[in-house]
């Protein structure tokens, strides 16, 4: 049936995975994530990384000075994690509420990545102290190795560490970040209580074909990299599902136009500045708008132990063409769906 509404209005959502930079880039983008949720997971993968409760702290102080004054909007910050990772920081920072998270970014996955780690086996001892305490572990979930394509690494992750690991440390509360595939939504769906994921609006909307049609499109690419259209349709319907296990995580990675689109093109696409929109596009596709506020805003504080947000956002059935690049702070930047349009619009927040 037909979905006619022409309005919803749901708890404010959160983002449970945004890249919000560093610099004249966190002066340009934070302001739209800002508009969008009243709080977001921040990653860790600046440059140098933030690997410290001391360098959180200070890092969700620029964050804060980076908003128009008055905005209501709280930086959750997580701790990347290396090999040398510091179990007793890890846990003081959370203990005292600095760190919501830790991150694992498998070394040389993505952006930012080099101090990653090399062997999980390395971080053992942290990780262990993290299941004690009840802090959450955030998962960049591919391997790295050159002899894997790059459309397997995901389903390599699972197999080789992310089972494994969930063995060895069954009570330790993982989120799979940013699935792409249906490898992931099985596995997850699989998996105890302590798993959940984040999807992004991107791989709801667009699958491998469009980094390459009428050419090479860099606005399209992000790692991990979208997948087969199958693999789109799964996540499709693993978001919509209503299940608790899956909640909102843009993975917005913003850069610079002339990054982007380069001889080398960095990796990331700018969903912030109409995420929730484009979730809302993807909901009414599937005929479930009345899942929009668990997936956007229930599922994620619900897994995470924390409050669900008091006030309201509104979204109506309008026309909201997106712009072709958007100027900010003196960056220029491409935002997802540049060029055409979406058919929802937010007129509360």
């Amino acid at each position: 049936m037909t979905d006619t509404r022409t309005a919803i209005t749901i708890r404010r959502p959160d983002d449970w995975h945004v890249h919000l930079r560093d610099g004249a880039m966190l002066e340009a983008v934070a302001r739209f994530t800002a508009r969008q949720f009243a709080r977001a997971i921040v990653m860790p993968n600046l440059s140098p990384p933030v690997t410290s409760a001391a360098s959180a702290a200070a890092y969700r102080d620029r964050i804060i000075a980076a908003l128009p004054e008055g905005t209501d909007f709280t930086p959750l910050m997580t701790c990347y994690l290396t090999d040398d990772a510091d179990a007793e920081d890890i846990a003081s920072g959370h203990t005292a509420g600095i760190f919501t998270a830790a991150k694992l970014y498998p070394a040389n996955a993505t952006t930012n990545s080099a101090h990653g780690v090399t062997d999980v086996a390395h971080i053992m001892p942290v990780l262990e102290r993290m299941q004690a305490i009840g802090m959450p572990l955030l998962v960049h979930g591919e391997v790295t190795d050159g002899n894997i394509d790059i459309f397997d690494r995901e389903a390599v992750f699972i197999d080789r560490i992310l089972g494994p690991l969930i063995r060895d440390l069954p009570d330790l509360k993982i989120v799979f970040e940013h699935i792409t595939t249906k490898q992931a939504v099985q596995f997850v769906d699989s998996a105890g209580p302590n798993i959940a994921a984040t999807i992004t609006p991107h791989h709801l909307h667009i699958n491998r074909n469009a980094m390459f049609t009428g050419g090479i499109r860099p606005h399209a690419y992000c790692l991990p990299v979208a997948k087969r259209e199958l693999h789109r349709l799964a996540l499709r319907k693993a978001a919509t599902s209503g299940s608790a296990r899956y909640f909102l995580g843009t993975d917005s990675a913003p850069h610079e136009i002339h990054a982007k689109e380069s001889a080398c093109g960095c990796a990331g696409i700018f969903n912030a500045p109409y995420a929730l929109e484009s979730y809302a596009a993807v909901f009414e596709e599937e005929g479930a708008l009345d899942r929009l506020e668990g997936f956007a805003s229930v599922h994620g504080p619900e897994f995470y132990g924390l409050p669900l947000n008091d006030t309201m956002v509104s979204l109506e059935r309008r026309d909201n063409p997106v712009p072709d690049d958007i100027e900010s702070a003196g960056s220029t930047l491409v935002p997802f769906h540049a060029g055409s349009a979406l058919n929802w619009q937010i007129v509360q927040s």
